[in-house]
C-alpha cells in the first residue's frame, strides 16, 4: 500500500444495515488525525438508507443514487460496477471499506480489486454453509472474503470460518460487531413513545420479516401465525414495521390489516426502532442484525429462519431458531411469553457480539497497517 500522511478511506454503503454498522467507523475515522473518510452511497435501498444517516450526522460525499423501481440484482450489479469505476478513478482512495453481505458490498470490493486498491471487510466471516440461505447474501460475503485484504471478524467463530477458507490468520482481527457501537450510541437518545397506539398491553411483541428466502409461503405462514396469536390473545400488542418491498407489503396487509392489537407501521428510522426493541418483551425476526442487537438490550429473539450465520447467538442462548412453520411460531412464542424461567434465561444470557468498541479496533488496525502507528 502506498504511504500517505493522510489516509483516504472510501467507505461504501447502499442499505440501511450497512449505514448503521459503518456509521461508528466513519465517526471514528473523522475523529482521528491523519484519516479522512470518503463516504460513497449507492442507495441500493434509497428511503431506508436516508432514514439512518441523519441520526449519526453523516452525509455521503458521493451519492450514486442507483435505486430503481422494481430493481433486480442484475440492475444493482450492472449499474454499480460502472459507477464505482468512475468514482475510484476520481477519488483515488488508499483503502476501501465494505460491510457485510450486500450486493453493494460485493460489487464495491470487486471494483476495488479491479483497481488494485486494498479492501477491508467489516463483519467478515459469517457463514451458513448454504449458498441460497440467505440469498444472495451468503455468496456475496464469501466473494468479498476472497477479494479482501483485511478481515474484521466480529467473533472467534467468524475468524475460524475465514481460516478454514484459506485466509491468512495475520489478515484477520476479531473486533466485535460495530452494530453494538451504533446501538449503544442510539439508545441513549430521547424517544417519543406516542408511536405506540396502546399503553395497556400485557405483552409487546415486535416483528420484522422481509428476507427474500421468506417471500411466498413462508411469509404467509408468518402472517397467519401472527393473526392467530393476535385473535386469541387480545391482551398482547403486536407491532410490525413493514418493509417497502411489495413481496412483503401485499401478504402482510392482506393478513394483518384491521386487527385491533396489530399495529402495522411503515419502515422506521433507526432511532425509533432501537427504542421499540428496548420496550418489546420479545422480538420475532428474520433479520441478521437484530440477532446481534437485541441481546444487548436484554431482549429474547425468535428467528423466523431455518438457519443462521450467527450461531454464536444460538450457542449463547440469546436467540432461538424457530423457522416459518405456523404451529412452531405460535407454540414457541407463547411458551416464551408464558414461561418466566425460560424467558429469564434468554434475557440474562451474555451477548457474544461485543462491547461497543469495534469501530475503535477497526480504525486502530487501519492506522497501524497504513500509517505505521498513531493509534488513538
Amino acid at each position: 500500500m502506498k504511504q500517505s500522511k493522510n489516509l483516504h478511506v472510501m467507505v461504501i454503503m447502499g442499505t440501511r444495515p450497512e449505514a448503521i454498522k459503518l456509521a461508528p467507523v466513519i465517526l471514528e475515522l473523522k475523529k482521528r488525525t491523519g484519516t479522512t473518510p470518503v463516504v460513497v452511497a449507492t442507495a441500493q435501498h434509497r428511503e431506508m438508507l436516508d432514514q439512518v444517516l441523519p441520526i449519526f450526522d453523516i452525509r455521503p460525499d458521493i451519492d450514486l443514487n442507483l435505486m430503481m423501481p422494481d430493481q433486480t440484482l442484475f440492475d444493482v450489479t450492472g449499474n454499480a460496477i460502472k459507477s464505482f469505476e468512475k468514482v475510484m478513478e476520481k477519488t483515488k482512495p488508499d483503502i476501501i471499506l465494505v460491510q457485510g453481505d450486500t450486493t453493494t458490498s460485493f460489487i464495491g470490493a470487486l471494483a476495488g480489486f479491479y483497481k488494485k486498491i486494498p479492501i477491508g471487510h467489516v463483519e467478515a466471516g459469517l457463514r451458513t454453509g448454504n449458498k441460497y440461505f440467505p440469498f444472495p447474501e451468503e455468496i456475496n460475503r464469501k466473494m468479498v472474503s476472497v477479494l479482501a485484504d483485511y478481515h474484521f471478524a466480529p467473533t472467534a467463530g467468524n475468524r475460524q470460518n475465514l481460516i478454514n477458507e484459506g485466509i491468512p490468520p495475520e489478515n484477520i482481527v476479531i473486533t466485535g460487531n460495530t452494530v453494538i457501537d451504533a446501538l449503544l450510541m442510539t439508545v441513549k437518545r430521547p424517544f417519543d413513545q406516542h408511536i405506540l397506539t396502546r399503553s395497556d398491553y400485557a405483552k409487546f411483541i415486535l416483528i420484522t420479516a422481509h428476507r427474500r428466502e421468506n417471500f411466498g409461503r413462508p411469509l404467509n405462514n408468518i402472517c397467519q401465525s401472527i393473526r392467530k396469536m393476535a385473535e386469541d390473545n387480545p391482551q398482547f400488542h403486536f407491532i410490525y414495521p413493514v418493509h417497502l418491498n411489495q413481496h412483503v407489503q401485499k401478504p402482510v396487509h392482506r393478513h394483518l390489516t384491521n386487527l385491533p392489537n396489530v399495529q402495522l407501521l411503515p419502515p422506521l428510522d433507526y432511532h425509533t426502532f432501537v427504542h421499540l426493541m428496548s420496550l418489546a418483551d420479545i422480538i420475532l425476526t428474520d433479520s441478521g442484525g437484530i440477532q446481534e442487537e437485541a441481546p444487548s438490550l436484554g431482549k429474547p429473539v425468535l428467528v423466523l429462519r431455518n438457519e443462521t450465520e450467527r450461531p454464536e447467538a444460538v450457542e449463547a442462548g440469546t436467540v432461538k431458531i424457530i423457522g416459518t412453520d405456523q404451529e412452531m411460531i405460535i407454540s414457541e412464542t407463547l411458551y416464551l411469553l408464558n414461561n418466566p424461567d425460560a424467558y429469564l434465561k434468554m434475557t440474562q444470557s451474555k451477548n457474544p457480539y461485543g462491547d461497543g468498541q469495534a469501530s475503535i479496533r477497526i480504525v486502530n488496525l487501519l492506522v497501524e497497517k497504513c500509517l505505521g502507528g498513531n493509534k488513538k
